[in-house]
């Protein structure tokens, strides 16, 4: 369970958009000071210069679904090697240079 999320869904054309993402990832590549507007709720976020990043596109009958997740851990880690691969499976099993955290969580995940 998370210990705060905030969300919001709505209709957009598909140049508002691209809009949006557009200075979503201006954001992430000016520095990592991210601002999401969420209605009349503003969210200030400092993205990492390494974030995991997940593209999902789920199709279920006549409505696709494409998301894109970035995720990084708060917590302060011990400076490890890069890892020397980018492929990542939904099977993957932590690897031994992971923080304690990410494993944690995905322990949980896996078997809750």
């Amino acid at each position: 369970m998370s210990d705060v999320e905030v969300s919001r869904t709505e209709a957009l054309s598909r140049k508002d958009a691209a809009r949006r993402l557009a200075a979503l990832a201006a954001a992430l590549d000016d520095g990592g000071r991210v601002k999401l507007e969420l209605g009349a709720t503003t969210l200030k976020l400092h993205v990492p210069d390494h974030v995991r990043c997940e593209v999902e596109v789920e199709v279920d009958g006549d409505e696709v679904e494409l998301e894109v997740e970035l995720k990084w851990s708060t917590a302060r880690a011990e400076p490890s090697a890069p890892e020397s691969s980018t492929h990542e499976s939904s099977t993957h099993e932590p690897s031994t240079h992971e923080p304690a955290a990410t494993k944690s969580t995905r322990r949980a995940r896996n078997h809750g």
